[in-house]
């Protein structure tokens, strides 16, 4: 039966990733996302009759009425993708099935959570089924842009006055030992994420010719600028309370003197600071605010000195030290090289939900159900998602994808060669059964 039920979703699941959904900013043409909301129609017909179906620019949101008026359930996860550069074993957008897995663009992030939720409530409405709260299905088609979609719905939903009692996004995957020494399989469940802002440094001149080249041109004070960000220490360095409550669920996997630090990581927190960053970049980037540079630009010739150039910062901006002061930080050190700061995006400051809510203990349940020998443990995500504007809408907004991957399958998530294992499709679908039918 397995066997059977891996084939089908396969070639379903395939049928989307076929669909190319790139998203840019400012898309104005949004043919494919429409195309796309039609294979959803075609393919999950039962949940298309007994749901309504709203529009929003390409973005859905899909309501299906339960029996009550408790407060209801939102399963998220967006149909757009990031552009497929590079050299593929299989075409991005190929939908290939292969080695035992299924190969594309979306496959992990997010089409294949997408689809899964979506058949798993296929199923139970075709059997009859009706939930005890209202189930809603949220879909944006710019999760990998500006977020726009899912803004705009939770807005809606708010002036509506709804309030939800769980809302599951993306996030977390089921990892093997997640953190050294941390043996097993734990499903990673994000209570939260990091705001996430984009900035633009700009240092000025009078330019002129390159053959007599002043002392810090704009170039030169912007490499100087980047050079000090990476090796200061702007911003404030803090294990907030839900890092020790990831300690202390990995602690219990774990042998020898690390344990011993993890389940008692408060006593220990000062020398935690010091070596997380050391045991890996994801790990220290959970305790503070971190920059990237990703943009530049200067003079378009080789020959001119350049009389404005600038470079442009993604910051992930931690939950205690929060976006304006952290902005400020780093607007005081370029104002030291004479650099103007422009703040692009401000992000958006989302709070973080309890590990001990009975929205966390429904997820829990629904892992340990659904995948043998598979803990939980909460962390806050480094990446930004699309529930970052549900906090307006409920307390509990957490972030899993019920897929077991790799550490090369992770990597592959906005890189080359994405992919998702056959075996993993069934208990996907079943964890969101789970979730529908036990809400």
């Amino acid at each position: 039966m397995t066997d059977i039920r891996t084939d089908e979703y396969a070639k379903s699941l395939s049928r989307l990733i076929q669909i190319e959904t790139v998203s840019t900013f400012n898309q104005t043409d949004k043919t494919k996302f429409y195309d796309f909301h039609n294979a959803l129609r075609e393919m999950f017909p039962e949940l298309f009759e007994v749901c309504t179906f709203e529009n929003f620019d390409g973005s859905f949101l899909m309501r299906w009425k339960g029996k009550t008026n408790k407060e209801p359930v939102m399963l998220m996860n967006h149909h757009d993708v990031v552009e497929a550069t590079g050299n593929w074993t299989h075409l991005p957008f190929g939908g290939e099935i292969a080695e035992g897995k299924l190969w594309g663009r979306g496959t992990l992030d997010t089409k294949g959570g997408l689809w899964a939720m979506m058949q798993a409530a296929e199923e139970l409405a075709k059997d009859g089924f009706i939930p005890e709260r209202d189930i809603y299905f949220l879909s944006a088609c710019t999760e990998e842009c500006a977020g726009e979609g899912a803004d705009t719905i939770s807005r809606e939903l708010e002036k509506r006055g709804l309030r939800f009692h769980l809302i599951l996004d993306e996030g977390g995957y089921i990892l093997e030992e997640p953190i050294a020494g941390a043996k097993g399989k734990f499903a990673v469940i994000g209570l939260g994420e990091k705001g996430c802002a984009d900035l633009k440094f700009i240092a000025r001149s009078k330019g002129g010719h390159a053959s007599i080249p002043p002392k810090n041109s704009p170039l030169v004070r912007l490499g100087k600028f980047m050079a000090a960000v990476e090796k200061k220490n702007l911003f404030e360095t803090k294990m907030a309370p839900i890092i020790h409550a990831t300690f202390d669920s990995l602690a219990g996997s774990m042998n020898g003197p690390l344990k011993f630090v993890l389940k008692n990581s408060k006593i220990f927190k000062p020398l935690l600071i010091n070596v997380m960053p050391m045991v890996s970049g994801a790990a220290g980037a959970m305790l503070r605010t971190t920059v990237a540079f990703t943009m530049a630009s200067g003079s378009e010739g080789t020959n001119v000195l350049p009389q404005e150039a600038w470079v442009i910062a993604n910051m992930r901006y931690s939950h205690h030290q929060g976006g304006k002061s952290s902005i400020e930080a780093i607007r005081k050190l370029a104002e030291k090289f004479d650099i103007e700061t422009v703040v692009l995006d401000p992000g958006v400051d989302s709070p973080i939900s309890s590990h001990e809510s009975d929205a966390y203990k429904l997820i829990d349940k629904a892992v340990s159900n659904v995948f043998k020998d598979v803990k939980t443990t909460p962390y806050i995500m480094t990446a930004a998602s699309d529930s970052r504007f549900m906090w307006r809408l409920s307390e509990n907004c957490l972030r899993f994808a019920p897929f077991s991957i790799t550490d090369e399958q992770l990597e592959s998530v906005h890189g080359i060669d994405e992919n998702v294992d056959l075996s993993c499709l069934a208990p996907a679908v079943d964890f969101y059964r789970y979730i529908i039918t036990n809400a």
